[in-house]
């Protein structure tokens, strides 16, 4: 690995703090190209901009993926990963449905063990905060054929965060748009999916909905997502959950919070869920909590949820799955607590 250092730190302990998410950048960056049919040597260097031509490839087919995962500072000072192996193995199977080159794990995983020694200072210490971690690939080639390319890079840029939302979260029933269909791209991190769903969210945020819930594209009668997060609902003292398909991206969040929630004595049933189903458990009181979960967001409550005109609002209660759940998932993710299923990792 060749490693390039920046000649003097931009880190300042307040700059990034009351910015929005994701604009303030770390020290340093991880790249890595593939040419020839196989990837070069990883480099790290200093966070900058890239060199590029008009017709890079990426910017007229779309061939991008990214991933989504965080750092965060332990009791000891110590940086740790949550399920990091997931998140190369999730990347791949996007590779593969966008007709990319898998990364090897080694590459991924040692690539940002490195980079992180690297801007370890760069992982907030408040309980609250973490670092961002993006990976992403994209197609590098200079052509503006129809076909993949057939060069491609890697990259690593990480980012302090604070929490993703702030306040209460309102969303609204989607039965107009999609984010994906059946036999599409829904189930991989693909750059188009998000671009996608710009519009019809802005529309919700006009009406004043900080996200959607989005619904099934043949029929709209079945709930998937929420916005850029899997969905979750109390039913009686069960949690359920749409199960996952290729329009239902495969949250490493929603499987994690699933096998807590079982360890916890907590009963979790994956079915679809549909929206006249939905409203009546919510009328007959067995529905009490609705809840998205994500990397960003980690485990975001939501108050209402809008479906045909007619607002649904939950009430916080002190058993709250919610936030049982967001603190037990934290706890082992900030190294507060043990950790029965291995899923930490010191950066080391």
């Amino acid at each position: 690995m060749k490693i390039e250092k920046i000649a003097e730190s931009r880190w300042n302990e307040n700059a990034w703090k009351g910015a929005a998410f994701g604009s303030v950048f770390s020290d340093h960056m991880l790249l890595v190209h593939y040419k020839d049919g196989k990837w070069l040597t990883p480099e790290i260097k200093p966070y900058g901009t890239l060199d590029m031509f008009p017709a890079l490839h990426a910017l007229h087919y779309g061939q991008s993926i990214f991933e989504g995962m965080k750092a965060y500072k332990g009791p000891q000072n110590e940086t740790l990963l949550f399920r990091p192996e997931e998140n190369a193995k999730r990347l791949n199977k996007s590779a593969t449905r966008l007709c990319m080159p898998e990364i090897p794990e080694d590459i991924f995983l040692n690539g940002l063990n490195e980079l992180l020694k690297l801007d370890s200072k760069w992982v907030p210490k408040e309980p609250t905060s973490a670092l961002y971690i993006r990976p992403f690939m994209f197609a590098s080639s200079n052509f503006i054929k129809a076909t993949p390319s057939d060069d491609y890079t890697f990259m690593i840029i990480t980012c302090p965060v604070q929490a993703y939302y702030t306040g209460e979260v309102h969303v609204k029933v989607e039965t107009d748009y999609t984010r994906a269909a059946a036999g599409g791209t829904g189930a991989a991190k693909a750059a188009g999916n998000y671009a996608a769903s710009f519009y019809p969210a802005k529309l919700g945020q006009q009406e004043g909905f900080q996200q959607l819930v989005w619904t099934d594209g043949d029929t709209h009668e079945y709930i998937e997502e929420s916005g850029t997060m899997n969905i979750f609902f109390r039913r009686n003292n069960e949690l359920i959950t749409p199960p996952t398909s290729d329009s239902i991206l495969a949250g490493i969040t929603r499987n994690s919070l699933l096998k807590l929630a079982k360890h916890l004595g907590i009963k979790c049933t994956e079915e679809r869920i549909n929206l006249e189903q939905m409203a009546a458990d919510y009328k007959s009181g067995a529905i009490t909590e609705a809840f998205g979960a994500g990397t960003a967001a980690t485990v975001a409550t939501i108050n209402s949820i809008t479906y045909k005109g007619e607002k649904l609002p939950f009430t916080a209660t002190k058993d709250s799955y919610a936030a049982k759940l967001r603190t037990a998932l934290q706890d082992l993710q900030y190294g507060r607590s043990e950790d029965p299923f291995g899923w930490r990792k010191i950066v080391e």
